[in-house]
């Protein structure tokens, strides 16, 4: 029988959704399940966004240009001035989702075998782009204890060889919810600047920022426009994760120009997608106020309910909607699968995502899992409770 790649095998499952069989079989055995795998926001889509789509007049749906269609990214650049980001619209190129904008970047500024440094906990999928492209990950540990903070920089330094190309971010974090402080963004900034690496910023999470808190991009940074490139995403921001509307947005025009033969080699951005983002900028401030108030709220009433929770620790987030929870277990795989397979109250279940899948280091994250609070707040209280009288099953087994 015809084999497949060395790196079809080496591909990782997703920590997120390989559980999914199990989920779905659970289902079938008329358990109800609380979703607390997955960041699939509940909160509703702008009208203004899916109005455009219901009242498009398109006679042929066409390609549009490789790069994405040139009003929306007009408008986007004048969204990023208003968040003190100065690009125009040569700056930007339209991708499908965050995802595709980060895969063509690996393509494009790494070869096989070069490093990427990344802070671990990590959204788990840029292990897959670096298997992808055949990109090593050098991970710098952050831990619980201290909230996920940025390490020392020197951590970050004494990883550097001949090898390493970029360093990249995500903030606020995805798993952690981790806020990037000012200094902390522009000692990275002197990192990339001093051993001439580019500096990646993940921003998909740049509205959702918490008690007072302020974002800062790395494209705010001076001096070294050269280095630095962001990935972005309508997917949470919007509540639209199903419109695959991303972009990749830097002032490097040799790193666009890379970039944009990758997105010219896929033809184009969704049409569609891209008419709902577009309109998905009118929405008024007075959404995204609503919006962080009820995450506010979740997150609290989260952590105060784990509290709760006997030889729970929890690292409190400051932005994104995400939480890591370490358990007084060993294998939070297993459990996750027990949750699924063995165990309800009242024929009702919890789904979570082991954390392991969000390290890169073996060993770490075994005993920890990731919430994300996109469900309501009466959902996520009942949620939780499910959670610790399935961990006082569990371990009397």
């Amino acid at each position: 029988m015809p084999s497949i790649s060395t790196k079809g095998r080496h591909m990782p499952e997703s920590p997120i959704r390989k559980l999914m069989p199990y989920a779905e079989q659970a289902l079938k055995d008329g358990k109800t399940i609380y979703h607390l795998n997955i960041g699939q926001p509940d909160i509703k889509t702008p009208d203004v966004a899916l109005d455009a789509i219901k009242e498009s007049n398109i006679d042929v749906l066409a390609y549009s240009s490789s790069n994405g269609s040139e009003i929306y990214r007009e408008k986007l650049a004048d969204y990023y001035k208003k968040h003190g980001i100065d690009v125009t619209s040569n700056d930007i190129i339209v991708t499908t989702g965050a995802s595709e904008g980060l895969l063509f970047l690996f393509s494009s500024i790494l070869d096989p075998g070069d490093e990427v440094i990344i802070s671990e906990p990590f959204y788990a999928n840029y292990i897959a782009f670096s298997t992808a492209t055949g990109v090593n990950v050098v991970p710098v540990v952050c831990k619980i204890d201290n909230n996920f903070a940025l390490p020392p920089i020197k951590e970050y330094e004494k990883l550097i060889t001949e090898r390493t190309k970029a360093i990249l971010i995500c903030n606020p974090g995805n798993p952690t919810g981790y806020l990037y402080t000012h200094d902390e963004i522009n000692k990275l900034g002197a990192l990339a600047h001093k051993h001439n690496l580019f500096l990646v910023a993940d921003e998909v999470y740049r509205e959702f920022v918490y008690d007072d808190n302020e974002h800062h991009s790395i494209l705010n940074l001076p001096g070294i426009d050269e280095h630095t490139i962001l990935i972005d995403s309508v997917s949470k921001r919007y509540s639209m994760c199903g419109a695959r509307v991303g972009c990749l947005v830097s002032r490097n025009k040799e790193v666009l120009q890379t970039v944009l033969k990758f997105a010219q080699a896929r033809l184009s951005p969704p049409t569609y997608g891209q008419i709902a983002a577009e309109a998905a900028l009118d929405t008024p401030q007075s959404y995204f106020d609503e919006v962080i108030e009820e995450y506010t709220k979740r997150r609290n009433l989260l952590i105060e309910e784990l509290e709760k929770i006997k030889g729970v620790k929890i690292a409190k987030p400051k932005g994104a909607f995400y939480c890591i929870v370490e358990l007084p277990i060993a294998n939070a795989d297993h459990f996750a699968q027990w949750l699924l397979e063995s165990f309800h109250l009242n024929g009702e279940t919890v789904m979570i995502a082991p954390a392991a899948g969000f390290y890169s280091t073996p060993g770490l994250g075994l005993n920890q899992i990731r919430i994300a609070y996109v469900l309501n707040r009466e959902k996520l209280k009942r949620a939780v409770y499910i959670l610790k009288e399935a961990l006082n099953q569990y371990i009397t087994l």
